[in-house]
């Protein structure tokens, strides 16, 4: 397990502040938007910096003031940092070298590491001539040549394109579950945090927002800051006006308008809808929406195919943003029937936040 309590990191006018558990054989995510502190985080983990106070704690030891080599983590950069002039084979080794590593050992982690990552071709290779991917692998083969107790990655596939990135992610997966290596991964983009992660937490300004799985992140953002980075668009502020029309409901009053939030709840309210939660249909339709649900007068302003959804913005009130499938969208396009939409809003897509 790794454990930081009360880690206390200032750097020119930024604090960082965290306390953060992370469990045997999980693979963690760290998210958050550039300046976030995410990277300072993970170096005062693997020892690059010192902090004021708190507690570092690697399997039950303390590293706090331990020195990087002596921390037993496996560390990748965010660019990689590998040595140049250097064959790929002697990147690898670089880790068991400086520990002392007697030859035999050093050829034998690289040899493994190598085996590992799938690089056994590009060991007597140069650093200069290899792809963006393959000095990916080299780096991450000369952090787990030192069999380390966990591995740290720095935006490990941000240099890689698309569909490379999407297999590497696959393969940093694999290759954790297969070694039950504790990982904590840095990073900026959520889609690559739902290929890997166990858990995440979402940082800003050197502080943790919130922590859970990411499917917790995404549909029960804590407050407007987790939602809106988790790309919820759609944050309304209510007023509690009285009891909606089913048990423990709640009517309140947004814009002109009244939607049914679940619970008993007073004064102000800040919610999210999803916009894959918000649905959309031709204002006077006659078929009604279902129970309690509540429709804004809408109309469309813009609209994007984006291969998986099409992203619809609606003018109301307030910008609306909703996703809908391409045969759902085809559908409300074939049968217009006005000039003007609505947006339809259940109570269970409503999520109602802290503040």
């Amino acid at each position: 397990m790794i454990r930081i309590t009360d880690l206390d990191y200032v750097v020119g006018a930024f604090r960082l502040r965290i306390t953060l558990e992370v469990s045997d054989g999980e693979y963690f995510v760290l998210l958050g938007p550039t300046g976030s502190g995410k990277t300072a985080a993970i170096e005062c983990l693997a020892g690059l910096r010192r902090p004021r106070s708190g507690r570092i704690e690697i399997s039950g030891w303390d590293a706090t003031r331990a020195e990087p080599r002596r921390r037993m983590v496996g560390y990748v950069p965010q660019d990689y940092a590998l040595f140049m002039r250097r064959s790929v084979r002697r990147n690898i080794g670089f880790g068991p070298e400086v520990r002392g590593r007697s030859r035999a050992e050093i050829g034998r982690a690289v040899e493994e590491a190598a085996r590992l990552v799938g690089i056994e071709k590009l060991l007597d290779r140069r650093i200069p001539g290899l792809s963006g991917g393959e000095r990916q692998r080299v780096a991450l083969a000369r952090a787990l040549a030192t069999r380390p107790e966990a591995l740290i990655l720095d935006e490990p596939v941000s240099a890689l394109d698309e569909a490379t990135r999407e297999t590497v992610c696959g393969e940093l997966r694999r290759l954790q579950r297969e070694l039950k290596l504790t990982t904590i991964h840095v990073s900026h983009n959520i889609e690559e945090a739902f290929s890997v992660a166990d858990r995440a937490a979402v940082m800003r300004n050197g502080r943790i927002e919130q922590v859970g799985r990411m499917e917790e992140l995404l549909r029960r953002p804590r407050n407007e800051f987790v939602a809106r980075f988790m790309r919820c668009e759609n944050v309304f502020v209510g007023r509690a006006i009285g009891p909606g029309p089913s048990p423990d409901t709640t009517r309140v009053r947004v814009g002109d308008a009244d939607v049914i939030a679940r619970g008993r709840r007073e004064g102000a309210i800040l919610f999210v809808v999803r916009p894959e939660n918000l649905a959309v249909r031709w204002a006077g339709l006659s078929s009604a929406p279902e129970r309690d649900a509540a429709a804004l007068p809408a109309r469309l302003a813009r609209w994007v195919d984006r291969g998986a959804y099409v992203r619809m913005e609606l003018s109301s009130f307030q910008p609306l943003v909703a996703h809908l499938s391409a045969e759902a969208f085809a559908a409300l396009m074939a049968d217009e029937s006005s000039a003007d939409l609505e947006a339809v809003i259940p109570p269970e897509a409503i999520h109602v936040l802290e503040g």
